[in-house]
């Protein structure tokens, strides 16, 4: 009987050397976690910056940029990371980028004739310096959207409705933008405003809207009755100008005719003077006869001074003859007068 209970001891006591396993997984445990720990520690050590990307490296709170790309190595649990993207991001203004809807309270803006307009916007900006970004405040794209909307309330309250819809889009958008980097120097945000861009512009409502596309299309029109009385005066106007240079240079040499005829006329009469004063009767009575045969064409007529007083006689009526070519036929008593009138031919 002893020998059976020492046999179910024996049975019992080998529990004993279940003991020496457990140490085993213990420090199998330990290990494991020292490794872990280890790894933690080797993968808080190193941090990396892609393209496009800045860091700020935080040391017992003082921050520093870290610019270079690739693999950096820090302090584990002393030294911080904070990773921020450096390319060009944006924002919408009056309208929502999901289902472009409209935001009223962004686009709904009044012009300086008092004329509600919906006008969307798109603002683009980058982070230019991360460390004022990240610290100078706490949402400084949120400022920057506020900033943006101030601005263009302002400059779109100092333009009328149609230089808002049509023409004036351009200078708008320039002086908002010139506002938006005055006041962003001022905050200091580090961020970097990169454009700002009119994406539609339009009246509030379907009436409104209307209206302005029929003013538009009467612009158009006006335009193009513009470009055609244009094109035609285009087409006129060489025709005009070579006609009128045309009549200035028949003027010119009608001028000159007159001119030369005038001075042939002077010439003419400065002779004739000439021999006046030389024989003063003589060329008188000549003048008179040349201007009676300019006086009198055609005519025969009689100069008779018999008597003392002269008279030109119309011989046709008396003796119903006539001629294509009829002569004169001069009759003077004197014949001093006939000789002196031959002499002065003469010479």
């Amino acid at each position: 009987m002893v020998k059976r209970r020492r046999k179910v001891n024996e049975k019992v006591n080998p529990f004993k050397k279940l003991q020496k396993p457990g140490k085993h997984v213990k420090r199998i445990v330990i290990g494991a976690a020292g490794l872990v720990i280890i790894a933690g520690l080797a993968g808080d050590a190193t941090y990396q910056i892609q393209e496009q990307e800045q860091a700020v490296l935080t040391t017992f709170g003082v921050p520093k940029a870290v610019a270079e790309t690739g693999l950096h190595f820090k302090i584990p649990f002393i030294q911080k990371v904070q990773k921020v993207n450096t390319t060009i991001q944006g924002f919408p203004i009056g309208y929502s980028m999901g289902d472009n809807s409209v935001v009223e309270n962004e686009g709904i803006m009044i012009t300086s004739d008092y004329n509600f307009i919906d006008v969307d916007f798109f603002v683009e900006y980058r982070i230019l310096e991360p460390v004022k970004y990240l610290y100078n405040s706490e949402e400084p794209e949120d400022i920057l959207k506020n900033i943006s909307q101030s601005c263009i309330r302002t400059v779109i309250a100092s333009y009328d409705v149609d230089e808002v819809l049509t023409t004036g889009k351009g200078e708008i958008q320039s002086k908002i933008k010139e506002m938006i980097l005055k006041q962003m120097e001022e905050q200091d945000l580090g961020i970097q405003l990169v454009n700002i861009t009119i994406q539609d512009s339009e009246p509030p409502t379907q009436e409104v809207m209307k209206a302005f596309k029929a003013v538009e299309t009467a612009k158009q029109g006006k335009e193009t009755a513009l470009n055609n009385a244009n094109k035609y005066r285009n087409e006129k106007l060489p025709e005009a100008e070579a006609e009128a240079d045309q009549i200035i240079q028949d003027a010119e040499a009608q001028k000159q005719v007159r001119i030369n005829e005038a001075e042939a006329e002077v010439a003419r009469f400065n002779a004739m003077y000439e021999e006046y004063v030389k024989n003063p009767e003589i060329t008188k009575k000549r003048m008179f006869y040349e201007t009676m045969e300019d006086v009198l064409p055609g005519m025969k007529i009689v100069i008779d001074n018999g008597d003392g007083v002269q008279k030109v006689l119309p011989l046709d009526s008396f003796t119903g003859n006539s001629s294509e070519n009829p002569t004169e036929t001069l009759n003077t008593d004197p014949a001093q007068d006939t000789q002196d009138l031959n002499d002065s031919e003469n010479e």
